[in-house]
């Protein structure tokens, strides 16, 4: 049996599918199990998985239409018995995909904007679930394509390698953190559709830090991201103390996966990071909520405080459903929405957990 895998959208929800793949695997042992995903980053946090035998990664957003029709028509070659578009993946685009790799079981979500069109593309659906997480969402789909719940728990996967866990230890070791409490914090908040105006300002960042000086002298920060944070993080490190505040300086997500598994807490919205923070079992996690908070996307199985948006009360998905739009709101009042979420707030909230 040929089973493929797609996970087209963020970074995070490729991680949500870590636990289905584990699943499939249990369920179909000899069975060729592989992965689509759109993202570096996504095929990163899929290295080394001994559930996957192949991870195929491209960026269609960015290849042109023939390029990406050329790669999608080989992959129709592989014969794929089996495909499975995970959680969250509510563009159509997504099911066109599954539709031109051909599988014969075809199996996906229903999403607020299906039509029947949806019916042409897949074959096996069913209805998402806002009340449920991503991964509970995922893990439904077994029983439609005739499988079942093998586990007994399910978490997100990711495997580090010796190396990587080494150059971690010599970070630390490197800026003397041993001993010292660790904040991490990711600044960003995904580069798709109008994500980025979710992102907390990045002037109430550097009020914090400075607060957090004067409170938690002790503290040490650690600011995680690629290349679309670089700009802002570099700002922060200047005008913050050098001893307190570092920049994580890792060469991909394994080498932040590895660092983040030394840190106490971890402050971000709702990002990839945050996830894998989760994955390494980051003691205390601290989300700024966002308009685009809901259950799905909740940390998995792992405790978290959410640092509440005043703006958003409760409208969560009058600002966001998984219906392939950005977030609902002029760029202004996005932002004054991300405004609205004080330092006093993410300060208390860090205060009890420190």
């Amino acid at each position: 049996m040929n089973i493929l895998v797609i996970s087209l959208a963020g970074i995070g929800d490729t991680l949500f599918a870590t636990p289905l793949i584990h699943e499939l695997r249990a369920n179909y042992p000899q069975a060729r199990l592989d992965a689509l995903v759109l993202w570096p980053g996504a095929r990163d946090l899929l290295e080394g998985n001994p559930h996957i035998n192949r991870v195929y990664q491209k960026n269609l957003l960015k290849a042109g239409k023939a390029e990406s029709l050329g790669f999608l028509w080989q992959l129709r070659g592989e014969n794929y018995d089996l495909s499975i578009n995970t959680h969250p993946q509510s563009r159509v685009h997504y099911r066109a995909v599954a539709r031109i790799i051909n599988a014969r079981v075809r199996a996906s979500h229903e999403y607020d904007n299906a039509t029947t069109f949806d019916r042409l593309l897949v074959n096996r659906t069913l209805k998402q679930d806002y009340g449920k997480h991503a991964i509970e969402n995922n893990l439904a789909l077994l029983e439609l394509v005739g499988a079942s719940r093998k586990l007994p728990r399910h978490e997100y996967e990711v495997y580090l390698s010796p190396v990587e866990l080494q150059w971690a230890r010599d970070f630390a070791a490197r800026h003397g953190l041993g001993g010292r409490k660790l904040l991490g914090i990711h600044v960003g908040s995904g580069g798709t559709k109008n994500l980025p105006l979710r992102r907390w300002p990045l002037d109430r960042y550097l009020e914090l830090l400075k607060a957090l000086r004067q409170a938690h002298p002790e503290l040490a920060v650690v600011l995680f991201g690629g290349p679309e944070e670089e700009k802002d993080n570099l700002a922060i490190h200047a005008q913050t103390s050098r001893e307190q505040v570092l920049l994580a300086e890792t060469a991909n997500l394994r080498q932040a996966a590895a660092l983040l598994k030394h840190c106490d807490l971890f402050l971000s919205v709702d990002t990839a990071l945050m996830h894998l923070a989760t994955a390494m079992r980051v003691p205390k996690l601290l989300v700024i909520e966002t308009p685009t908070w809901n259950k799905p996307i909740e940390p998995y199985n792992h405790p978290f405080e959410l640092i509440p948006n005043p703006a958003v009360g409760g409208r969560n998905l009058d600002y966001y459903r998984y219906d392939g739009r950005g977030i609902q709101g002029t760029p202004a009042e996005l932002r004054r929405c991300m405004d609205s979420v004080t330092v006093e707030a993410a300060l208390r909230t860090l205060s009890r957990a420190i």
